[in-house]
């Protein structure tokens, strides 16, 4: 290799996996002058799942794209600007739905959950995520990322003084500062180093079957959906089939006028040791599913899938360290749980920001060392095993209506909670301009916690965990911890209680004019400081960013 070869092989940052992680931080660092190489073993465009957001999804994605100074990332973070400025093959998001089923029942049609975005601050959308896998990829080579796809690393030596050396299975060799990790399950690095939990930490236990269909029919015009009062149509949501042993997502691609693409993603994910996979191939197993619920099954009469179907044996992985030296881990080559509550993309954007000023800067200033990306370690292991307390929580609740009840009521607070951190900081940051206002968010007791500055929303998830590990072992009962949940909600000092979400009969949550007014009031008059204000603040950051389009 001659010097020359040498120099253009050479790299502040090499990026593994080219998917919405890789591309996000790529675009980033390419924007603030990194050098960045972007390796995938894979091409665009092609099949991902990870396709609806949430409220926190969005603004962390307008965050990012102001604090680094992306602007194409903008669009993202608002299903209009999706649609007019990215693709027209992703769907609305208007609501998170859950409807439960006992096997062999009919479907009571008072047992379902709703959380209703609110119309005036409405942005999220079921993500086509072949088309925004690809724009993002382009926006990152727009920059400078030094693009090479169909490329697969084969091994990785990292010398703690210079850096990485990545070898490719056709021979080339790359040459790094850093090394983010970003690929998948089968991570290199976590191959190289032993970094995998043996077995995982997880307590959730669940596998899944997935695919895209046309002909999927809105359960809204079902004889089940018709006796449901719920807000929000279904149909302009992420519908979720809970029941004893899993779920099954519906998330539909074209649920308004504007859409090109008739396409809807469809997954069936359920608990191993209730429902065990035998020799079925999965659309067999899909059809025999459906057999068991027929008032599920009405939704798919007709429907074909478009693309093989997907089967996976258990879901949950994990790893023991994430950040080493001169290396990360992140996205799905760190760890994960299941797809229950669209919380994989909001947990990779996290990273991508707390990840992205660190290496900004150490490509400025040469400083690479391990400590200087400790939060990294502490704030992914945090997200980790706070989606695993919900989600392990969740599928208990799944065996009885009334804890089920109670838990989603957990999620949906953790929702909006923490969507009021996010946008208190970011209403902040375009008042002052100063970054240390997301510094400031890092010193956190909870790193990884929706929000870590209330003790009683900490104290509520722990309470939650513990009481649905207690049903699990059979030493409480699934009533005595939906009370227990419910009375700590009724009691909790972070939410106004006009909201009534201690309430047994809460089941569906949407945030009137009139709502956020008493809540305004609650904020300054009974609300405590920590929270009271950043609901203030982010009120008025989610105004002006309506205002401004």
């Amino acid at each position: 290799m001659t010097f020359s070869q040498q120099r253009s092989n050479q790299y502040d940052v090499a990026i593994l996996g080219a998917g919405m992680a890789g591309g996000m931080l790529g675009a980033v660092l390419a924007r603030n002058g990194v050098r960045v190489l972007l390796l995938d073993a894979g091409t665009h465009p092609r099949f991902a799942v990870g396709e609806s957001t949430i409220p926190y999804t969005s603004g962390m994605t307008r965050l990012i794209a102001d604090r680094y100074q992306v602007p194409e990332l903008k669009p993202l973070s608002s299903f209009k600007g999706i649609r007019q400025h990215v693709s027209r093959n992703c769907g609305q998001k208007q609501n998170f739905g859950f409807v439960y089923h006992r096997e062999g029942q009919s479907q009571r049609p008072q047992e379902v959950n709703q959380l209703v975005v609110p119309s005036a601050l409405r942005t999220e959308t079921h993500l086509f995520r072949q088309d925004i896998d690809a724009y993002l990829f382009h926006v990152a080579v727009k920059y400078g990322a030094h693009p090479r796809l169909a490329t697969k690393i084969a091994d990785i030596e990292i010398d703690p003084a210079s850096g990485a050396v990545l070898r490719a299975e056709n021979g080339e060799e790359f040459r790094a500062n850093y090394v983010v990790d970003g690929s998948g399950f089968r991570s290199p690095l976590a191959e190289k180093f032993g970094l995998r939990e043996t077995p995982t930490r997880a307590r959730t236990h669940s596998r899944s079957l997935f695919t895209h269909m046309v002909g999927v029919r809105p359960f809204d015009d079902s004889p089940t959906g018709k006796r449901h009062t719920q807000p929000n149509p279904w149909h302009h949501g992420t519908l979720h089939h809970v029941f004893d042993g899993g779920w099954l997502w519906v998330i539909p691609f074209d649920n308004h006028p504007d859409s090109l693409n008739p396409l809807c993603s469809v997954g069936l994910t359920l608990d191993p040791r209730v429902f065990p996979k035998g020799e079925l191939g999965p659309q067999q197993e899909f059809d025999d599913f459906l057999q068991r619920f027929p008032e599920i099954a009405w939704q798919f009469e007709g429907a074909k899938a478009v693309r093989p179907w997907v089967s996976t044996g258990r879901l949950q992985y994990s790893a023991k360290q994430v950040v080493g030296e001169r290396f990360c881990l992140t996205s799905h080559a760190a760890g994960f749980i299941d797809a229950l509550y669209s919380r994989g993309l909001t947990n990779t954007l996290e990273l991508v920001n707390a990840l992205g000023w660190r290496l900004i800067a150490a490509s400025r200033d040469g400083g690479w060392s391990q400590e200087r990306f400790g939060y990294v370690e502490d704030l992914q292991q945090g997200l980790f095993d706070f989606h695993d307390d919900l989600v392990h929580s969740s599928f208990v609740g799944f065996r009885d209506y009334e804890l089920w009840n109670a838990v989603n009521r957990t999620w949906m607070l953790g929702t909006m909670l923490g969507n009021v951190m996010l946008e208190d900081a970011y209403y902040r940051f375009q008042r002052t301009g100063r970054e240390d206002v997301f510094i400031d968010m890092e010193q956190s007791a909870h790193p990884g916690s929706p929000l870590p500055v209330s003790s009683g929303f900490n104290e509520m998830g722990l309470l939650t965990r513990d009481l649905c590990r207690s049903v699990d072992e059979g030493s409480v009962t699934p009533a005595t911890a939906a009370e227990r949940i419910l009375q700590h909600i009724k009691d909790a000092d972070f939410i106004t209680p006009s909201f009534h979400l201690g309430d047994r009969g809460t089941r569906c949550f949407d945030m009137s004019p009139g709502k956020m007014a008493k809540n305004a009031v609650w904020c300054r008059r009974g609300a405590p400081p920590e929270v009271g204000q950043r609901m203030i603040n982010a009120s008025k950051g989610l105004l002006r960013t309506r205002l401004r389009g």
